[in-house]
């Protein structure tokens, strides 16, 4: 098993959720007492959220660089950005990881092509929504994908900063968010990313009438493909 290197705390909430996740999947894969090897960098959500405020990504960037370095430093073999947001700074990561660096969207791609849909709603922070993180890296898979404008985009990132990285839920966001989600799917989505680490804690494949791209727990089974690869590998030459 290659030791995962995780760069977390943005939020604490969601880093946690990563943690139990892949160490659930290590015993559903490997059984016996494994767990998962790994090794957190968790951050001060304040003195990041500060610099995106502030839209200071080139700060953003070497702090997160040196910080993979870190992880890097401390045996990481393959590392995770355990934030949709921060992959805005992806390329600062595999500067200073010099290791694999496992990309949420990419696992998100992955997943969509096995659906079999194309055109996906996209659930995330201002920053994310706006950016074009998802989809330039989308349209390499031959994929769309649309975000939510004006009042709906602020109320999903109300949400997500006001309350879920807070650790709070509550019913009416719930209501609200589906509310956002319908909208986008009368205009032709045909699944809904869940396009940050925090919107799992409020919207499950239940709670909507298209299939939920949840990329918490798509980008864990990345990074535990990536980890456990060379273990499969030989297990599948020893059978």
């Amino acid at each position: 098993m290659r030791r995962i290197g995780l760069l977390g705390g943005t939020s604490w909430e969601s880093s946690a959720h990563y943690y139990a996740l892949l160490n659930q999947g290590v015993r559903e894969r490997v059984g016996g007492f494994h767990s998962a090897d790994l090794v957190l960098r968790s951050v001060d959500f304040a003195e990041v959220e500060a610099l995106q405020s502030a839209g200071d990504w080139a700060a953003l960037g070497a702090r997160y660089e040196s910080e993979a370095a870190a992880l890097a430093a401390a045996g990481a073999e393959v590392v995770g950005i355990l934030a949709n947001t921060m992959h805005l700074v992806h390329d600062d990561v595999v500067r200073g990881a010099g290791v694999p660096v496992v990309h949420v969207v990419d696992a998100v791609a992955a997943a969509a092509v096995d659906l079999g849909v194309t055109r996906l709603a996209l659930l995330g922070t201002r920053y994310t929504m706006e950016s074009s993180l998802y989809p330039d890296r989308l349209a390499g898979h031959g994929l769309t994908s649309q975000a939510p404008s004006g009042a709906d985009a602020a109320l999903v990132h109300r949400v997500i900063y006001d309350e879920l990285v807070h650790g709070v839920v509550r019913g009416e966001s719930r209501t609200a968010l589906q509310g956002v989600v319908a909208r986008m799917v009368a205009a032709g989505a045909q699944a809904v990313v869940l396009g940050c680490t925090e919107l799992s804690m409020i919207l499950t494949a239940h709670d909507l009438p298209v299939p939920v791209l949840d990329t918490t727990a798509l980008h864990v089974g990345a990074l535990l493909d990536a980890a456990l690869e060379s273990q499969t590998t030989q297990e599948k030459g020893a059978a």
